[in-house]
């Protein structure tokens, strides 16, 4: 058994997408949209690899989310190296992102940071 996506509701789904392609060289589904909804959404994934992220908008849905659902709690992303978690937490900060936990090694053994991407959700950076 394997996670075969996770789905984030965006405001703004195109700045998502780009967040995700730029930093975590993530590739792009074209744009799957229902007009009779107001659904749109993008499914991101990495080259060989079978878990994706399903970015999502839907025109008045987001507003009404908050007291509907409640949302992940955070999801983290593997980045081979504690160099690499240093760097990237670097180049985020650097670029204007939020940065909610500085590299560290956590009490459970894991090296990571936490970062916040362009919609506020809360992203591991792990090796």
């Amino acid at each position: 058994m394997r996670i075969e996506h996770l789905a984030i509701w965006a405001d703004d789904i195109e700045l998502l997408r780009s967040f995700y392609m730029r930093y975590f060289g993530m590739q792009s589904n074209e744009m799957y949209t229902n007009e009779k909804k107001g659904f749109r959404s993008y499914f991101l994934s990495w080259k060989g690899e079978h878990s994706r992220i399903e970015i999502m908008s839907q025109a008045g849905k987001i507003k009404s989310l908050p007291n509907k659902m409640k949302g992940l709690a955070h999801f983290a992303i593997s980045l081979g190296s504690e160099e690499r978690v240093i760097q990237l937490t670097e180049q985020l900060r650097k670029d204007g992102y939020e940065v909610f936990s500085e590299p560290r090694r956590t009490g459970d053994g894991y090296f990571e940071s936490a970062i916040a991407d362009p919609e506020g959700n809360y992203v591991e950076l792990t090796v």
